[in-house]
């Protein structure tokens, strides 16, 4: 599922190249097409304003063709923008009280898409019925589109009709009616035919630091599929709190925490909404909480002193309680995802580890032989955890300062990379990871990290700054990547962390976010220079946001 275009670099940044077309097209009857923008002509991003000008008009947001007049319709006003556009002339697609949604033949799948469209536009569904002049047609179709987030929708003769090859895709078109009902009240004539460029698109949650209410997470699930997003971060542990209800573990539990019920639901929403959620019970670091009742388990340097939510790894009963909690979490968690953190490990902070944690080295030592380290033990950790997960064919993502240079005990190769910091001791660049092979999630925290009160030089992100300097081969820093490695980079995710909890409100996140992930999303489906300034796409995110 890799839908990676090449890139370039423009002034400094990457910009990814991708074949995007406006084709004019016209219906039967139609007063002959304006052939001005031949079918298949492409721009690329860093031409002259003389020629970039037209090759921007199929992303450039314009009103549908009024009824009646003869100007070719242009691009729904959507965000992310489509992909690509086939322009006709003709009045579009508005809803009326005739409209309704219906169901192809052998598409009965998307029976759930089809009743949520209809309750979004307050229209019918009439099922698996033949289309009717006034309605949207979902369906389900093999071979034609590029991909299972793909489709197609083309509104002609006073119909819609979105097809793909999957639910998702289809899911994705219905998304784009929505908006562009949203941002115009119709749908332009002519053909959508759009797919996203990373697979992997999403939020990260940290709900262990500061807690949110099932229906607080709910909603930015709901904004997050408005803007074909598919991933959600969630995570539940960490030195502050554990959040979410365990029958084997319960002491560990805190006070406010999601049930298990409220957790099967939001599952559910996801599922609906083609959202995959990442669970993640970071470790061996992050587990204060966990460690709370069971004071034993704390890592404690060769003078006693307890290191602050690092649990002591040459411990066996380190390990079971982490994998009592991982194998529980597993089954309420079903997707294809799990995170098993892996960051910031106190231990290797210091400038001798192996001085300062005697009972890891000699752990290390009696495990991987009379060379290893007290990173070998944590890249084993590492290991280890991945391996009670993988048996439920879990993609597996630790964050990349977990991943360390040399030592005897190498991160097993399947492996993802979350590429988040280059501030961390041991952190190597980007460049590193992907010359080892490995993909790479990115999760840049200078432009994707949104950390409250923030703490230790972090600045709140803009969506401004995202829109017009990020993509996603901009994984530290704001230095890109080489365009090679683009298949490697599965993608982007903007992460909101709780370090000073009480810095904001639930409401005041969810306003500061909503135009970065805007942004974002924007760069992770649609890989050509944006069409609009960053005035322009504001003004739409905020429109079609509802």
């Amino acid at each position: 599922m890799k839908w990676n275009s090449p890139a370039i670099l423009v002034g400094g940044a990457a910009t990814v190249a991708a074949a995007v077309t406006l084709t004019v097209v016209v219906w039967p009857d139609a007063t002959p097409a304006d052939r001005s923008a031949p079918a298949g002509s492409t721009t690329a991003p860093d031409a002259p304003r003389s020629q970039a000008s037209s090759a921007r008009s199929d992303t450039r947001p314009a009103a549908p063709t009024p009824s009646g007049s003869g100007a070719l319709s242009k691009a729904p006003n959507v965000v992310p923008s489509v992909r690509q556009f086939e322009a006709a002339r003709g009045p579009g697609w508005r809803p009326s009280g005739d409209s309704a949604v219906v169901i192809a033949k052998d598409s009965g799948k998307l029976a759930d898409e089809g009743q949520l469209l209809a309750e979004e536009l307050k229209i019918d569904y009439r099922g698996a019925v033949a289309a009717g002049a006034g309605d949207i047609e979902l369906a389900l179709e093999s071979g034609k589109q590029a991909g299972p987030e793909s489709y197609t929708l083309t509104t002609r003769d006073g119909r819609v009709r979105v097809a793909g090859p999957d639910e998702a895709g289809v899911f994705y078109g219905t998304r784009t009616i929505k908006q562009s009902l949203r941002a115009d009240g119709a749908i332009p004539e002519g053909v959508v035919q759009d797919r996203p460029d990373r697979p992997q698109r999403g939020l990260n949650l940290d709900i262990a630091r500061k807690y949110y209410t099932a229906g607080w997470i709910e909603d930015r699930l709901r904004e997050m599929a408005d803007l074909k997003l598919n991933q959600f971060g969630l995570h539940f542990s960490d030195d502050q709190g554990f959040r979410i209800a365990s029958d084997t573990h319960p002491e560990v539990v805190s006070q406010q925490h999601l049930t298990k019920a409220e957790v099967q639901r939001i599952v559910a929403l996801a599922g609906r909404l083609h959202i995959d959620i990442i669970p993640e019970i970071d470790s061996p670091g992050h587990l204060g909480a966990v460690m709370a009742p069971h004071p034993g388990l704390q890592l404690r340097d060769v003078n006693g002193r307890p290191t602050r939510g690092a649990i002591d790894i040459s411990q066996p009963a380190a390990a079971k309680i982490v994998d009592d909690l991982l194998r529980e979490y597993d089954t309420l968690f079903p997707g294809p995802y799990w995170h098993i953190g892996a960051d910031e490990y106190q231990a290797l902070v210091v400038s001798d580890p192996e001085a300062s944690f005697p009972q890891l080295a000699a752990a290390a030592r009696k495990k991987y032989g009379a060379d290893a380290k007290v990173q070998d033990l944590a890249t084993g950790w590492m290991n280890d955890r991945a391996a009670v997960v993988r048996p439920e064919k879990k993609e597996i993502q630790a964050w990349n300062d977990g991943f360390f240079a040399g030592g005897v005990v190498k991160a097993d190769k399947d492996l993802q990379v979350d590429y988040w910091t280059g501030k961390e001791i041991g952190t190597r660049p980007p460049l590193d990871y992907l010359r080892e092979g490995r993909n790479v999630v990115n999760l840049n925290d200078e432009f994707l990290y949104y950390v409250l009160g923030q703490p230790n030089d972090f600045v709140y992100p803009t969506g401004q700054r995202i829109y017009e300097q990020w993509t996603p081969f901009v994984l530290r820093g704001t230095t890109p990547v080489p365009q090679k490695y683009s298949k490697q980079i599965l993608g982007a995710r903007f992460a909101v962390w709780g370090d000073i909890a009480n810095a904001q409100t639930p409401a005041q996140v969810a306003a500061g976010i909503q135009l970065p992930l805007a942004a974002m999303s924007q760069k992770v489906w649609n890989p050509v220079k944006p069409g609009l300034t960053w005035a322009e796409f504001k003004a739409l995110a905020v429109k079609v946001s509802g």
